[in-house]
């Protein structure tokens, strides 16, 4: 862990990041001299840069919550399931691939992509039958039929569905998704209110994109809205996980669901550190309580890890929420090649490299999407060493087929 100080910083910056780049430190430096941050701002070795404040993040502020300090993926995380299953038992890759297009038959992946039928929720009509008066704006019945579309769908971006083994050998089955279209509009329309809200009241913020909303007034309304996006994510990935256990069922009749563990890395709550009530805000980072057992996946082909925290509260009893990136996404299409990538995704099977919808889709020369190669991301094995004071590392998993979407 290194301090970091500037004459302009009003409060420390601590970061278990070896190098943090230019504009994610940028970043941090106006979140440590934000009027409502409590304490410090704490950087996860993942740490780089996003939407105001760093991916891989965590801040604590009193009475107040920024909604671009969770994102606009809220409740995006991880679910991981143990199984009793031996390796040995995975024929090879053909059997792989089979396993892989089936959980694919059932489980639409990739931006835009969603069930053609309504998913029905009976939280749905809990939720929106709690709101008294007007609806929230960010919700209409356009929206409304996406969001019960898009339930039990994997999204696209560093989304995945991995089968993966141990070290000791034993089947686990890994998903990373988020709660998709609705989050995002949920984050977009707060952020809008807590910019009005600011101007209002003459408030001086360091970034624009860092505006807050007080929690007695309009941030209790984003708090609701942000809990019931929670809500929606978790079911998200419960459904998506349901239907990889019932493929793996299909092809091995007598396994075993041993364990679950499903967890959010976008979202604020309401904690206790440093003996005070404060608001956490964790972008892109995992709450690691003493004892809790959390998902460090690393990026596509790469390893995963188990682990449980140590609540370490110069964290925030926080750690990473994966490996980080090193290359933007349009910076890794035009800098990586498929051959690179093809190399540092040998023995795993995957669906191959397809056009990056970034560029002109005009362009015959347009590139490949090379955005989520494992060369486009920071080597796990040192963002879990560099935490160590965070976590333990409990399980280490070796990715065998992957979806993405």
């Amino acid at each position: 862990m290194k301090w970091t100080y500037t004459d302009s910083v009003k409060r420390p910056i601590k970061s278990w990041c070896e190098h943090v780049e230019h504009d994610a430190m940028t970043q941090a430096k106006n979140l440590a001299n934000h009027p409502v941050l409590y304490k410090h701002v704490a950087l996860m070795p993942d740490c780089h840069v996003g939407y105001g404040m760093p991916i891989g993040g965590v801040i604590a502020s009193e009475n107040a919550v920024i909604p671009n300090a969770v994102g606009v993926d809220i409740g995006c995380g991880m679910v991981a399931v143990e199984t009793n299953l031996n390796a040995t038992v995975l024929k090879d890759k053909k059997q792989i691939r089979s396993i892989m297009d089936m959980v694919k038959t059932l489980t639409p992946v990739g931006e835009g992509k969603s069930h053609r039928e309504l998913q029905s929720w009976d939280y749905f009509k809990e939720f929106f039958s709690k709101i008294k008066g007007k609806l929230p704006e960010w919700h209409n019945e356009k929206s409304f039929t996406l969001d019960q579309k898009n339930l039990g769908t994997l999204g696209g971006g560093n989304h995945f569905i991995e089968l993966q083994k141990s070290v000791d050998n034993i089947v686990w089955l890994m998903i990373h998704s988020g709660s998709r279209n609705l989050g995002h509009r949920i984050a977009t329309h707060y952020h809008r209110q807590a910019l009005a809200i600011n101007k209002k009241m003459n408030i001086i913020l360091p970034d624009s994109n860092l505006a807050y909303l007080p929690v007695e007034d309009l941030g209790k309304d984003y708090l609701r809205d942000m809990n019931f996006a929670l809500d929606y994510a978790a079911e998200n990935r419960k459904r998506m996980m349901h239907n990889f256990k019932s493929v793996m069922i299909d092809f091995f009749k007598n396994i075993q669901f041993v364990q679950e563990i499903n967890i959010h890395h976008n979202y604020a709550s309401l904690e206790k550190h440093f003996n005070k009530k404060v608001w956490v805000h964790r972008k892109g980072a995992t709450s690691a309580k003493k004892n809790e057992k959390g998902i460090i996946p690393g990026s596509m082909g790469t390893s995963s890890y188990i682990v449980e925290g140590l609540g370490n509260e110069e964290s925030f009893m926080s750690c990473s929420h994966g490996a980080g990136r090193v290359l933007g996404r349009k910076e890794a299409c035009k800098r990586l090649t498929i051959e690179q990538c093809d190399k540092a995704m040998e023995g795993i099977v995957f669906d191959r490299w397809s056009k990056y919808r970034g560029f002109d889709k005009k362009k015959k020369d347009s590139l490949y999407d090379l955005s989520e190669s494992p060369l486009a991301y920071k080597n796990i094995d040192d963002v879990i060493k560099a935490e160590l004071d965070l976590i333990t590392p409990l399980v280490k998993l070796q990715p065998l087929g992957v979806l993405k979407g």
